[in-house]
């Protein structure tokens, strides 16, 4: 006779399986937040004119300006100098976001 509602002989094991592979991947993705939240990335632009450096929280944490790259008449190209530093920061933290959200979940069986 067919046990009813489930299957049979390992159904409880198998959830519980996933149910701490589940709680490990948690852990390694709250490790992996919490290790890039204590990174810094350092960025230039103008020939290193211009510096900045991010948290990995994404906050900055510090720009250095050049005192030759602070001509009055040269502010603009100052402040774009600025930007691009500041994304160019931005965009490694993006990537080494990815990089870990991709690692923590390449395991996964879906």
């Amino acid at each position: 006779m067919a046990k009813r509602g489930g299957f049979p002989g390992g159904m409880p094991g198998n959830m519980n399986n996933l149910m701490k592979q589940a709680q490990r991947m948690q852990r390694k993705l709250e490790e992996g937040q919490k290790a890039l939240s204590e990174k810094e990335f350092k960025a230039t632009a103008g020939g290193g004119a211009v510096e900045v450096i991010l948290t990995g929280e994404k906050t900055v944490k510090s720009v250095k300006i050049s005192p030759e790259a602070a001509d009055p008449e040269e502010v603009e190209m100052l402040e774009e100098m600025l930007i691009t530093a500041l994304n160019d920061a931005m965009e490694q933290i993006n990537k080494e976001s990815e990089a870990l959200m991709g690692g923590g979940l390449g395991g996964m069986p879906f």
